[in-house]
């Protein structure tokens, strides 16, 4: 029989041969994180449903009509040596049609442009986080009664008939597709030779066969359970939030030792590796207990830790850090970062739960939101909170301010500068305030929360989407970009134009304009000013005027509806995309050319070139929003350098440290600068190295040319 270690072994494999044919699929090269989904082909072409009047595939009559057909179409797939069956070949047909023409907030689309707001968030899918219990505890059959049930206790309306309608077809849909893959495993044990295989697969069938109704009685039929879920999660729109899931699932792993179903915990370990296999969906580990703030993790946590650890692929697993965290299981984690490179992110509830209870939340609440995102925290089932899809960009006005500045009579001083910047700043904010309630009204007109409606408290039972008042507790969230790119250019402008006078505001202009075609002497002036990150410099200054600013705009008042929008800095792995219509910055910094990440300093803002992280954790902790959004760090370490500071135990103190400031999530590689070079200019020579971009990981072979230059500088700073 197949050993738990080469088991996994084989999937580690397959996820590699996987990654070639999405590559060569893909042209090459995919710059999301890795997902699950793999490369097989629908059965058939998938019919297209539209709604009649604006003759496109949206509303929930014809969405769900196509989730259904799609789930119909799709291919049944299970690895012979994994603990769990199914799969996701890609997204759903038709879905980039968009919504309906009289709902388009065409109106704003002027002022979107104008500020390089290219990430908008109105018409934004997912970022919520499920409830998983909810399934868990009823199983597709229970979620369909429920939802039958549900629905004849509330009174009759278009609206909620296709509501329900669009629900039960999905789950209807689901069970088929779960039943056709549990024949799918019965035919193909049969023609099977190995002994171990061809068990584990009917096993797959009858298990598979059990849960197309039943509810999971056990870990594996859980962590299967919990698989489907993902699996038409991420179909739809690329959800990817999960839960915190060694809690949540503790219970299960109890039962089955106690009845002798599970006897060695390295089968519990091979369940989550095959559920990490599936797709690496945002889970946590290691939270606090709600009314006191005690630690919860167990047994099971460490078995999560260990299936990520061993399947040794991308990963989106979190480890929350509070002050009563379990040390054994932050040192595990920390020294597979070490041997790995990449791991866990680290999810910081001091900056986050005292951040959201700013909002008037109380703690038990705040310490009950779950790292589900790349950069974000949402409460499982309750919340609606529509994160990391919204930027800001915080370089492009002061381009405008200084075009403001030189066309208005009076004084061109740094006070004006800022008045001016303020302005457009407000602008800014108020636009995104308005998309925010352009999104609540017409969302569930168009593209309805099908897949979170089942697993949240309300929407089923009032037959109501969650994006239009079917959870309790909705609070929106808005990031900024350009943080290093602006701080860096005011205080470039103070320094070189205002008190230097090196050039005059007219000069700069005139430069910035040609985009320093001419002028490489005045670039690399203003480019060599002290930098935000080096401690006590202007810039430094700038940025956390810019912070505040910004943060105020954002939070101090809602939006004309009455919804909160929670501001936060990063910019995800988008530095191109964010950069490419912007000017030349007066930074130095060339138009098109990538945008500073998130809130951190730009690589080489050390006198010498250095970049050392713990000027950089002093630098975005002191730039944090403080509501509850995050901020994100990002620490790329040399690993000789790790180990002769101290290895595990320096980290976990880098780490508290950065909690104990207020920060709200530190994501961490360490690498060899050597290795990442190397494997820059040869990606096929180091096909299964992993890095985590920002607040998601990857195959580092799997980024462009663009994404992996990101990574590459950050260690070229060193």
């Amino acid at each position: 029989m197949a050993s738990y270690r080469d088991r996994i072994d084989a999937l580690h494999r397959q996820k590699l041969e996987f990654n070639e044919e999405k590559l060569r699929r893909r042209g090459g090269s995919y710059d999301t994180d890795d997902h699950g989904w793999i490369p097989l082909d629908l059965t058939r072409p998938v019919q297209r449903f539209e709604d009649p009047a604006c003759k496109k595939c949206t509303g929930m009559e014809a969405v769900s009509r196509v989730f259904a057909d799609y789930l119909d179409a799709h291919p049944c797939y299970a690895h012979p040596k994994s603990a769990v069956a199914g799969c996701w070949i890609g997204n759903l047909p038709y879905m980039d049609e968009g919504w309906r023409p009289e709902h388009l907030f065409e109106c704003a689309e002027p002022l979107l442009q104008k500020y390089n707001i290219t990430s908008r968030g109105h018409y934004a899918m997912n970022h919520s986080a499920p409830d998983l219990a909810i399934g868990l505890d009823l199983g597709w059959g229970g979620l369909l009664a429920k939802i039958r049930t549900c629905r004849a206790r509330l009174p009759a309306s278009s609206e909620s008939n296709e509501f329900y309608d669009g629900e039960e077809r999905l789950v209807k849909a689901l069970q088929r597709y779960i039943k056709r893959t549990a024949d799918h495993c019965r035919n193909t044990a049969a023609a099977v030779s190995d002994s171990f295989e061809r068990q584990n697969l009917l096993n797959l069938a009858a298990m598979n066969d059990y849960l197309c109704e039943g509810a999971p009685r056990t870990l594996r039929e859980a962590v299967q359970w919990i698989s489907w879920y993902d699996d038409i999660d991420r179909m739809y729109f690329n959800g990817g939030a999960g839960q915190e899931i060694d809690t949540l699932l503790y219970p299960y792993y109890q039962r089955d030792r106690e009845n002798g179903l599970l006897c060695d915990d390295e089968e519990a370990v091979w369940y989550f590796a095959s559920m990490f296999f599936n797709d690496p969906h945002y889970h946590m580990i290691g939270g606090q207990n709600p009314v006191d703030g005690s630690d919860v993790s167990n047994a099971l946590s460490f078995l999560v830790l260990e299936g990520q650890h061993r399947l040794g692929i991308p990963n989106n697993l979190a480890l929350r850090i509070h002050e009563n965290t379990n040390d054994a299981l932050f040192t595990q984690a920390v020294k597979n970062l070490l041997e790995d490179g990449t791991g866990v992110c680290y999810s910081l509830s001091n900056g986050l739960d005292k951040g959201y209870m700013r909002n008037g939340y109380p703690a038990a609440l705040a310490r009950m939101r779950s790292k589900v995102g790349c950069n974000w925290t949402a409460l499982p089932g309750i919340e609606y909170t529509l994160q990391d899809v919204t930027r800001v960009d915080l370089a492009k006005p002061l381009l405008l301010a200084l075009d403001d500045l030189l066309s208005s009579p009076g004084e061109h001083s740094m006070e004006r500068l800022w008045d001016l910047y303020a302005e457009h700043l407000k602008t800014i904010v108020q636009v995104i305030k308005d998309g925010v309630d352009w999104h609540v009204q017409y969302k569930r007109h168009n593209k309805p929360e099908l897949v979170l409606n089942l697993l949240c408290h309300g929407p089923i039972e009032r037959g109501i989407d969650m994006s239009a008042g079917g959870v309790d507790i909705v609070n929106f969230a808005c990031d900024a970009v350009s943080l290093a790119t602006a701080a860096n250019s005011f205080a470039a402008i103070e320094q070189r134009v205002v008190r230097e006078k090196r050039l005059s505001m007219e000069q700069l202009k005139k430069v910035l304009d040609a985009n320093y075609r001419g002028y490489e002497e005045i670039r690399l002036m203003l480019k060599n000013v002290p930098q935000y990150g080096a401690g006590n410099t202007p810039a430094d200054d700038y940025a956390l005027r810019l912070s505040r600013l910004y943060t105020d705009l954002m939070r101090n008042t809602p939006t004309k509806d009455g919804f909160t929008v929670l501001p936060g800095i990063f910019s995800h792995g988008d530095v191109y995309k964010h950069g490419k219509n912007l000017g030349a910055t007066p930074n130095g910094r060339f138009a098109g050319e990538p945008i500073s990440h998130s809130a951190d300093p730009d690589p080489g803002f050390l006198p010498g070139g250095s970049s050392a992280p713990s000027a950089k954790a002093n630098a975005v902790a002191r730039v944090q929003s403080g509501w509850g959004n995050s901020t994100p760090l990002q620490a790329d370490i040399d690993a000789a350098f790790a180990k002769e500071t101290g290895g595990i135990e320096n980290i976990k103190a880098y780490i508290r440290a950065h909690n104990k400031m207020g920060g709200t999530l530190v994501n961490i590689n360490v690498v060899s600068k050597e290795k990442i070079l190397a494997a820059h200019k040869d990606p096929l020579k180091f096909p299964d190295l992993v890095v985590r971009v920002t607040g998601y990981s990857a195959f580092f072979r799997s980024l462009s040319p663009e994404y992996r230059q990101q990574v590459v500088d950050r260690w070229l700073a060193m």
